[in-house]
């Protein structure tokens, strides 16, 4: 009865790491007869039967991972699996990180045809810090009832406000009415001049 339980563990185990994409099978849960072997530093080992892999990977105090397991014969390596595992996380995070960099935002900036001083200064200065990292903005203001009989008053405010950034930008789209809301693009100056 023991002995049913454990194998029904263990092939409910060997199922579920196959499922995971990411993970290799490792150690005892290989099931092919024969393998070839690459050691800890890269060197073939030859063609080995599975029992006799895993007795080296022992001896190595290493681990046995499944590489290719389509290829025929099928390629296993001796290698420390958590330290494989712990690496190719740390590159894959490396990778999403200068994805992340290299992806330009578009942050938004609402404004209003009837903006305070203060607000309007410390809207600058954020989108400024914005336009230095390399990231473009999207200036914009929302009408409002009788404002919309003044659309001009809104494009003095957007242009007012691209003339505060004109040092660290440009504008790319000009301010243009889109229903109630009218929007303008601005995006950072080359830096090519500078080194």
């Amino acid at each position: 009865m023991d002995t049913n339980i454990v194998s029904v563990f263990n092939w409910w185990r060997c199922f579920n790491i196959a499922k995971n994409v990411d993970e290799l099978l490792t150690n005892e849960n290989i099931k092919i007869p024969e393998v070839m072997v690459i050691g800890p530093n890269g060197e073939k080992m030859g063609l080995k039967k599975i029992e006799d892999a895993l007795t080296l990977a022992n001896y190595a105090g290493l681990d046995l991972v499944l590489m290719s397991g389509n290829s025929t014969p099928a390629v296993v390596k001796i290698m420390d699996y958590n330290k494989y595992r712990y690496e190719k996380q740390k590159k894959l995070k490396e990778t999403q990180k200068r994805q992340r960099e290299s992806n330009k935002e578009l942050k938004e900036y609402r404004l209003s045809v009837t903006i305070d001083v203060g607000d309007f200064e410390t809207r600058r200065r954020n989108a400024k810090d914005y336009l230095e990292k390399g990231h473009k903005i999207k200036a914009f203001i929302r009408f409002k009832g009788r404002q919309m009989a003044r659309p001009e008053l809104g494009k003095d405010v957007l242009l007012r406000f691209a003339d505060a950034l004109s040092d660290v930008s440009v504008i790319e789209t000009e301010p243009k009415l889109d229903g109630r809301q009218m929007a303008m693009i601005l995006a950072p100056k080359n830096k090519e001049g500078k080194k």
